[in-house]
């Protein structure tokens, strides 16, 4: 059995059933050039590498992490991400999903990404389970979209602000077609929404917890 010294025991706190490292480091999940540790499936080319950003626009398409930092499996993390919209835009970051070839990622939730898009669901809002009606940040200006998962808590800041606190039910049920829609463990997803839509990400962190 491996012993931890006083200081690694110092460094863990038991939180949502496991023992979990606050010192953990973030950790880059985009090098800033390429898609290498990103996976896309049909409408590949909605996604392109420009000036350090990962640019979505094109068809409907997802953008999985498939890389290997914890093995793109997170469970208890700090994600955070700097993104930019254009006007008119839609456009979201999945957690605990996991890579599908097309449609709408099943597992997993949405976290919002939308300005001024015809959706009224805004940045921040954890999709179609506590949805953001207020807009907090502005078109064509940068901003960073945190996710906070700890045990069956998601919070979510844009630029530090709280905008949604949201713990799972333990007996969570949710409707036919979204019966994935619950905190498991996987990866991340970025999403290109429609030809329309034209979103920057840059600066992909995350600080896994467990």
């Amino acid at each position: 059995m491996k012993r931890l010294s006083a200081f690694g025991l110092a460094a863990l706190v038991f939180l949502g059933g496991a023992w979990t490292n606050r010192d953990a480091k973030w950790v880059s999940l985009f090098d800033g050039k390429t898609l290498n540790g990103w996976k896309v499936g049909e409408n590949a080319s909605t996604f392109s590498v420009d000036s350090g950003c990962i640019i979505a626009h094109g068809n409907t398409a997802h953008l999985f992490y498939e890389g290997p930092v914890h093995n793109h499996d997170f469970k208890n993390f700090e994600f955070k991400a700097r993104v930019m919209t254009r006007p008119g835009s839609n456009s979201g970051i999945y957690i605990h999903t996991h890579y599908q070839e097309g449609g709408w990622p099943a597992k997993g939730y949405e976290v919002q990404v939308n300005n001024s898009h015809t959706d009224w669901r805004r940045t921040g809002s954890l999709y179609g389970i506590e949805d953001v009606k207020e807009v907090y940040v502005k078109d064509n200006v940068w901003f960073t979209e945190y996710v906070k998962v700890e045990g069956k808590r998601i919070v979510i800041k844009i630029n530090d602000r709280t905008v949604v606190d949201y713990t799972e039910p333990a007996d969570v049920k949710r409707e036919k077609g979204s019966e994935q829609r619950v905190l498991s463990s996987g990866t991340f997803a970025l999403q290109g929404h429609d030809p329309n839509s034209k979103v920057y990400f840059k600066d992909i962190m995350v600080r896994p917890l467990d």
